[in-house]
């Protein structure tokens, strides 16, 4: 039974079908309000406070695409799922992009409709719980999935989707972007949530430590194996991993990760007794893995298990309209730990923020706030106090354009006969020395400033 505090709003010029859905809804545990047209639909929404309006398409006065622009101006939170008996393409792409939740056409099934409504409100509460910013919580709780967005909105709708199962999930995106924050909020939302978390970086430790880790091993398995050791996966039986770096697993611990995924069963180290447990796996990489599979890099078989359902984060460029959202919370969360007061970002500031391309994304810009307000002797952050970071970078003439800056770029390799290999190379060797000169030689600190995983850049250094 659905809690009675979930509210649905139903918006429908035929009141034969109003009066249908709400008796429904009733009966299924949802508190129910109808309106006729779309100008009673948002005198509704202060005085009921739903949280998902389902509206129909074709309405006179007001069409439903015209009432979901006004509720996502209104209370940009509330989901809303539009029905139609006509059904075209672009329709549905237009619904999509103003931020509906799902798009449903008339005689539609009652489950779907449930399903729809359920992941709905789902998403909706998630947007709540990661989105917001409590002044009373500690700066440690503040780590949260930021941004309303049209593409952070298609991220909620998504792991909404997911958490009402244990089903294996891949989420692809640049360095940066947020990858374990969205697994962490699949994790919290999840079925398991009671149960225990762990994050592993696969890229951070070497083959055998990291089997080791997973899977344990027995004593005497190897030198130093004094007595047996139990896995993560045995400690984490019934909870989540997420496997963080992915791509960076060597094939012969992809192969036992393969039987855990097929039937929950492995071997420790050494050992003969099979070992079984039930493990939800959660996986994230900046890298191709179809290319690697290709490249016989990554299994192919243990490509489709983890990939069952795929998140893919944007990178900041593609949702420069959280920027805002982003420095705001990062401020807050900054003048706790620092002890500052800075109130804000200048117009100025957040402007070229605004045009910059974040090639470090979200990691990159909270990377150049905390030092901005380490630096800033005001009380509002401004070029003056986070351009200086950068020389010629953030705030520069040449970043502010990035097409003008890769142009010349590209002509001047035309002009000398340089192949695309040997300008990526050259840029290649640039960073990575600038990275190394920045960190005093921390490899895995100049790893995390180019964007790669360690044992990349040390591949790349050899």
């Amino acid at each position: 039974m659905i809690p009675r505090q979930h509210r649905i709003l139903v918006v429908d010029d035929q009141q034969a079908l109003c009066y249908s859905l709400k008796r429904f809804l009733t009966e299924n545990g949802y508190s129910t309000l109808t309106a006729t047209n779309g100008n009673q639909a948002l005198s509704f929404l202060e005085s009921f406070q739903p949280d998902l309006v389902i509206t129909d398409l074709q309405m006179p006065e007001m069409d439903g695409l015209t009432l979901l622009e006004n509720i996502k101006e209104i209370a940009p939170d509330v989901q809303v799922i539009l029905i139609t008996a006509y059904s075209t393409t672009e329709k549905a792409i237009d619904a999509m992009k103003l931020g509906a939740y799902d798009y449903l056409l008339k005689p539609f099934d009652n489950d779907a409709l449930l399903t729809s409504i359920q992941e709905g409100i789902r998403a909706k509460e998630m947007m709540a719980d990661v989105v917001s910013f409590d002044e009373n919580e500690s700066p440690s709780s503040g780590e949260r999935i930021i941004g309303k967005s049209p593409e952070m909105l298609e991220i909620y709708k998504q792991i909404g989707k997911v958490t009402s199962s244990d089903t294996t999930v891949l989420i692809q995106g640049e360095s940066g972007t947020g990858k374990e924050l969205v697994a962490r909020a699949v994790y919290h939302h999840s079925l398991r949530a009671e149960k225990l978390f762990l994050a592993i970086n696969c890229a951070a430790l070497p083959e055998q430590l990291l089997e080791s880790e997973l899977f344990g091993y027995e004593q005497g398995a190897f030198t130093g194996a004094e007595s047996k050791r139990i896995g993560k996966f045995e400690q984490y039986d019934r909870g989540t991993i997420f496997l963080d770096e992915i791509g960076e697993m060597p094939l012969a611990i992809q192969s036992k990760l393969l039987r855990v995924l097929q039937d929950g069963s492995f071997q420790r180290l050494g050992g003969t007794e099979t070992v079984r447990v039930n493990v939800r796996i959660i996986a994230a990489t900046n890298q191709d893995l179809a290319t690697m599979v290709r490249q016989g890099k990554f299994r192919e078989d243990l490509y489709y298990r983890i990939n069952v359902v795929a998140i893919h984060l944007p990178p900041l460029r593609n949702r420069q309209g959280d920027i805002q959202e982003l420095v705001t919370y990062f401020i807050r969360m900054y003048n706790r730990l620092l002890h500052k007061q800075i109130k804000g970002v200048s117009t100025d500031t957040l402007r070229q923020m605004e045009k910059y391309p974040w090639p470090g994304n979200v990691r990159e810009l909270e990377n150049m706030v905390q030092k901005g307000m380490v630096l800033c002797a005001g009380e509002c952050l401004s070029v003056d106090c986070a351009g200086g970071l950068y020389g010629d970078g953030l705030f520069s003439p040449l970043c502010q354009d990035m097409n003008e800056y890769l142009e010349k770029l590209t002509a001047t390799a035309f002009s000398r006969g340089e192949l695309l290999p040997d300008l990526v190379m050259r840029l290649e060797q640039k960073m990575i020395r600038q990275a190394l000169e920045k960190t005093k030689g921390n490899q895995v600190q100049a790893a995390q400033l180019i964007g790669i995983s360690r044992n990349t850049l040390r591949k790349k250094i050899n």
